[in-house]
C-alpha cells in the first residue's frame, strides 16, 4: 500500500479576511481555527505518519490540532514560508499602487519571484526526501503561493485540470509519493462544506 503526500494551506487569518498583505506573525482567526479543526478531522484517518510545516504562526496553528489528533512527529522548516513581500506587508491590497504578483515586480526588502521559486524548489526537495523515509502519509502545511508554485512547477496534473488562481484556506491536495509526483486530487475543500452542501463539487 502506498500513502500519498498531502498538501494543505493554513487556515484563515484576520489579514486574509480583511485583504491585507500578511505580516509574518499573523495568527488564525476564529474562522481559521474552526477550519483547522475541520481539516484535522478530515485527515485523521489518512494514515499520516509525519507533518512538515512552515515556521510561520498561522501554519503552526493549523498543524497543531492535526498533530494532537494523530500524535505524529512535526518538523518545522522555514523553506515552506510564504513569499516575503517585504515593505508591502501590513498594507491593504486596495491601497497598493503596484501589482505585487506581477512577474517583474520585486517588493522592497522582500523576495523576487526568482528567489521565491528557488526556495520553493528547495522546499519540494525536502518534502520528497522526508516522504521517502516515512512509513505513511506525509502532511505538508504551508501557504497559498507555495501551494500554487508547487503545483505549477513541481507536480503533474491531468490534461485540462485548471490550477486555482487563489488557494482556499485549508484546501487539501493529494499527491503520489514518487515521481512524476502526479496529483490525485487538487484543492479539495469538502471538509469546509456544511452537511447540506456535501454533495457540491469541490
Amino acid at each position: 500500500m502506498t500513502f500519498p503526500i498531502l498538501l494543505a494551506r493554513h487556515g484563515e487569518t484576520e489579514a486574509n479576511a480583511a485583504r491585507v498583505v500578511q505580516l509574518p506573525d499573523a495568527r488564525l482567526s476564529a474562522t481559521g481555527r474552526q477550519q483547522a479543526e475541520r481539516l484535522a478531522a478530515r485527515v485523521a484517518g489518512c494514515g499520516i505518519a509525519h507533518i512538515l510545516c512552515s515556521d510561520m504562526p498561522r501554519a503552526l496553528e493549523t498543524a497543531a490540532p492535526i498533530a494532537a489528533r494523530t500524535g505524529v512527529p512535526l518538523t518545522v522548516d522555514p523553506l515552506l514560508r510564504e513569499r516575503d513581500f517585504g515593505d508591502l506587508r501590513g498594507t491593504p491590497y486596495d491601497e497598493l499602487r503596484v501589482d505585487p504578483f506581477a512577474i517583474d515586480y520585486a517588493p522592497p526588502n522582500g523576495e523576487t519571484w526568482a528567489d521565491f521559486h528557488e526556495r520553493v524548489g528547495q522546499a519540494w526537495a525536502l518534502v520528497a526526501q522526508v516522504a521517502s523515509r516515512v512509513s505513511g502519509s506525509l502532511l505538508v502545511v504551508t501557504h497559498g503561493l507555495v501551494c500554487h508554485a508547487l503545483v505549477e512547477r513541481h507536480l503533474r496534473l491531468d490534461a485540462g485540470v485548471v490550477v486555482p488562481e487563489r488557494w482556499h484556506n485549508t484546501a487539501l491536495t493529494w499527491i503520489d509519493p514518487a515521481p512524476p509526483w502526479k496529483i490525485q486530487r487538487l484543492h479539495c475543500i469538502l471538509h469546509l462544506q456544511d452537511e447540506a452542501d456535501e454533495g457540491a463539487p469541490v
